[in-house]
């Protein structure tokens, strides 16, 4: 909520309270009341810069397999931790991904900040081809402040890595809210709101050629749509940012797929898919993921 619409509503409340004391209220003595904005600010986008285009390697095997072995430990949580991302100012505008954390940090825009271990800002490198974008923090995120870390996480890494997508090489991973919601639920519609202008500011900062929307809470709140997962998944979409219009594309949730294997075939379909337009528009968009693997 901006300063200026706190102030109307202070404003009105103030004045229905004289109506109802025929005089002036003892609950508004003061004059003047100075009010902060609670959403960041944001600048719109630039216009996104091109790429040159070269030959790709080859690929890796899909994640079939992936689920099998979901309880394992498959060293996700002691892979390396990608560089910080936006330590540098961006277009002048003054706004890095360090100082959106921070914010994050101490953001108390709604209920989730009062049952939250820590926040889970987002994690990634600094020029991500692709963003990914989940629902939210689950429990192992909400102790450890890192995005998909947990079971459902370790099975998001192998199906980034089946397309050769990493977020310690290629990729930036987020969420619609950046605090637990209780017991996992789904995000309510002021929660998901209250960390827009965060996610918006990533995304500006960041510049992503492509958005992976991982899952129907992800998907909605992007598009803005009640339209479900299954109308949804494996076709090109359009966010639109400002003036540019990112192209989008929905699958399963990696946690839809461990309760349900069946999701598999499907969900690989939509990542081949997915692989196909980066290799249409960007063909060496691998040979980082390999060479420093």
């Amino acid at each position: 909520m901006t300063s200026e619409e706190k102030e109307t509503i202070y404003n009105l409340l103030k004045l229905s309270s004289c109506w109802v004391y025929g005089y002036k209220s003892p609950k508004f003595q003061g004059d003047t009341v100075a009010f902060d904005d609670d959403v960041i600010e944001f600048v719109e986008p630039a216009p996104a810069k091109t790429e040159q285009a070269a030959d790709a390697p080859a690929m890796k095997e899909p994640f079939a397999q992936a689920t099998e072995k979901a309880e394992g430990n498959t060293g996700a949580e002691n892979a390396p931790q990608p560089k910080t991302a936006g330590e540098k100012k961006e277009n002048g505008s003054g706004i890095t991904l360090e100082s959106i954390s921070q914010r994050i940090a101490v953001c108390r825009n709604c209920v989730l900040a009062n049952t939250r271990t820590n926040t889970v800002p987002g994690e990634g490198v600094e020029h991500p081809y692709v963003m990914v974008i989940g629902e939210g923090p689950g429990e192992d995120e909400d102790k450890s402040g890192r995005p998909f870390v947990g079971k459902a996480g370790q099975l998001l890494d192998k199906m980034l890595a089946a397309i050769s997508l990493s977020r310690t090489t290629n990729c930036y991973i987020a969420n619609i809210v950046k605090c637990r919601p209780p017991m996992n639920r789904t995000p309510m519609i002021d929660e998901a709101s209250a960390c827009s202008g965060y996610l918006q500011a990533q995304i500006h900062l960041l510049k992503p050629k492509f958005i992976l929307a991982m899952g129907r809470t992800a998907v909605q709140n992007l598009l803005k749509t009640n339209t479900g997962i299954n109308t949804l998944r494996g076709q090109w979409l359009e966010f639109q940012f400002g003036n540019e219009k990112i192209p989008l594309m929905a699958t399963y949730h990696p946690s839809a797929l461990l309760r349900d294997e069946r999701l598999k075939a499907p969900a690989w379909q939509d990542l081949k898919k997915f692989r196909e337009k980066l290799l249409a528009e960007k063909p060496d968009y691998a040979e980082v993921f390999y060479t420093q693997k």
